[in-house]
This record gives C-alpha cells, sequence and structure tokens, in this order.
C-alpha cells in the first residue's frame, strides 16, 4: 500500500466569455493583487485582438499560441554521488500549459514595446503564433538543453 495520499484534484475554473478552462488559468495567472476584473479586461482585449490580426476565432488563435509554446521536455536536476546531473524529462500535460501560460505572461511582461499591457500580451501572442518571440524561444532553448544533456537521461528517478 501507497504511502502517499491520494491526489484530490481541483474543480477547473471556466472563465465568463469562451468558457474555456485554458482561459480561466490564464486569467488567474495574469491577474496581480487579487484584480481579476483588470485581469479579464486585460486577456480578453489582447485574445480579442490576436484573433482580429489573424483574422480567425479569438480562442483558436489564442489556443494555438498556447499549442506553439508549450514544453514536451524539461530539465530536473538529480544528484548522483556527489555530483548534480540536469536530466531530461517528459512534462504532463497540465505542467506544460501551465509553462506555456507562464512564459507568454513572463515575457509579454518583460516587453518593452507597447504603452500597455494590452498591446505587450497581444505583440506576444502573435509572436507565438509566429513561432518568434521570447516564449516560444525559451520552449526552445528548454528542448535545445535536454537534448544536450540527453546522455544523462539513465540517471531518471
Amino acid at each position: 500500500m501507497s504511502r502517499k495520499a491520494t491526489i484530490i484534484k481541483k474543480r477547473k475554473v471556466y472563465d465568463n466569455k469562451f468558457q474555456s478552462a485554458i482561459v480561466g488559468k490564464f486569467i488567474n495567472y495574469l491577474m496581480l493583487n487579487g484584480k481579476k476584473s483588470i485581469a479579464e479586461k486585460i486577456a480578453y482585449s489582447s485574445i480579442y485582438n490576436v484573433g482580429i490580426h489573424f483574422k480567425t476565432k479569438a480562442l483558436d488563435s489564442f489556443e494555438k499560441a498556447i499549442q506553439y509554446t508549450k514544453p514536451l521536455v524539461e530539465l530536473r536536476s538529480r544528484r548522483v554521488g556527489g555530483s548534480t546531473y540536469q536530466i531530461p524529462v517528459e512534462v504532463k500535460p497540465e505542467r506544460q500549459i501551465f509553462k506555456s501560460l507562464k512564459w507568454i505572461i513572463d515575457a509579454s511582461r518583460k516587453r518593452k514595446s507597447g504603452n500597455t499591457m494590452i498591446d505587450k500580451l497581444t505583440a506576444e501572442l502573435i509572436d507565438a503564433n509566429n513561432k518568434t518571440g521570447t516564449a516560444f524561444k525559451k520552449k526552445e532553448e528548454t528542448h535545445k538543453m535536454a537534448e544536450a544533456n540527453k546522455a544523462f537521461a539513465h540517471f531518471k528517478y
């Protein structure tokens, strides 16, 4: 019998406009200091702007941007015999979405172009759709590092 407790999954948070769990998570990750209404305004405006830019449904272009920035592998540190190795590990689907959303939000916050957060987030989502931009580069960098450390894969947990 396992000593670990069973994990109870939290119920999904859906947003009001699209009834999508991913957009609900995105709004919550974007939110600062509990100001959800401002985060909703920023998220919906930028998703709408991306939809207009690509002349598609807003939610489809947003999901495509997330799809392009999802990491398939990540590096985990593992201490073996006094030295630490970076071991490539496959990423679970929930964590893929989390990392993708976080990278997009962090990249848009660090952007210098654009006056408002709506402009910055729109630009980052457009860049993610075009397979450019900071969030996409972060994914590519993670994959390159995992490829370089593939020799240590036999140290998996």
